[in-house]
């Protein structure tokens, strides 16, 4: 009886030694995973670093508030010659964008193009590469909220590594940003935009270049 009162004991303290050890590993990529968090957030644009700068183009992603208008500013004030939206729902042509963000289509109309293919912030870097290819453009500015935009530089950068891309942040309103820890709603949308970027990362580092991306 003591033989085996013994052996269960063993057991039981290698099972608990495993459980330690895993809750421990967990423990170290939990605050692995939460440091990088606060790194991220901290590295998030806070202003326009270049606003007056010129490009060849201005490329704006939709998904956010303010994205299109802002872009629109842009062209209006001759930051650029051209505008690319990318991810416009198909339907939606440039006077009805234009309409809906109150300018009027003599004023622009000439000058902006629409892409009606991507769905993710992927699908928007492959479909902008294929525009700035087609029109031999060498430099752009990206607009797109000030949270989504890590991520919107991964992808761009790395389909097109021959363009000079300058970032361009729109700070919504209801993304508190600054004091995110306040409000569940920012939180809830940085971790989201986090682990996002995270996968980006991943995917990136794993997969190859397209063949046609700009080299």
């Amino acid at each position: 009886m003591a033989g085996g009162a013994s052996g269960s004991l063993r057991r039981g303290r290698r099972r608990f030694g495993l459980l330690a050890a895993l809750l421990a590993c967990g423990g170290l990529l939990l605050a692995g995973w939460f440091a990088g968090f606060l790194w991220f957030v901290g590295k998030l644009p806070g202003e326009v670093a270049e606003p007056l700068r010129r490009t060849d183009a201005i490329v704006v992603l939709t998904g956010g508030s303010g994205r299109v208008r802002r872009g629109l500013d842009l062209l209006a004030d001759k930051r650029a010659a051209k505008l690319f939206v990318s991810g416009v729902y198909r339907g939606v042509d440039v006077a009805e964008l234009l309409r809906v963000s109150q300018r009027a289509p003599e004023e622009l109309s000439c000058c902006v193009a629409l892409g009606h293919e991507a769905e993710t912030t992927h699908g928007n870097a492959i479909e902008t590469a294929r525009w700035v290819r087609d029109n031999g453009f060498t430099s752009l500015r990206l607009v797109t909220a000030a949270y989504h935009m890590p991520r919107s530089m991964l992808e761009f950068r790395r389909l097109m590594p021959g363009v000079e891309i300058v970032p361009h942040p729109v700070f919504p309103e209801h993304v508190k940003q600054n004091d995110w820890w306040r409000w569940p709603g920012s939180t809830y949308l940085l971790l989201g935009e986090y682990t996002k970027y995270l996968v980006a990362v991943v995917r990136v580092a794993v997969t190859p270049v397209p063949a046609d991306s700009d080299s």
